[in-house]
């Protein structure tokens, strides 16, 4: 078990290890809180690919990586998963204008 530390990296590894194998893969996400760690692991019981970050801006990277393996799961392991990551997260509501009673 060796992390791996290049994030894109980490990613194509991972769709391939999900793709060569979809009914015995794992994907496992681990956070500390007092050590501020987040560590994603993907095996298949032969080969285990993990990623150790502590930079607050990996949460992003991670939901995209869960969008893309949501994606392989619910379309089959031949889904193209290039939509999937690519999403960028929705846009926020238009917010009310007024903030008193209506009259």
């Amino acid at each position: 078990m060796v992390y791996i530390t290049s994030w894109d990296e980490f990613v194509d590894r991972s769709v391939q290890l999900f793709r060569a194998d979809p009914e015995s893969t794992r994907y496992c996400m681990k956070y500390r809180h007092c050590d501020g760690k987040l560590v994603l692991k993907v095996t298949d019981n032969r080969e285990c690919l993990k990623f150790k970050t502590d930079q607050a801006q990996d949460a992003k990277k991670m939901e995209k990586l869960n969008n893309i393996f949501f994606t392989l799961m619910a379309r089959g392991p031949d889904a193209d998963v290039a939509e999937a990551a690519g999403k960028d997260p929705m846009e926020p509501q238009a917010t009310k204008k007024g903030r008193g009673r209506k009259q």
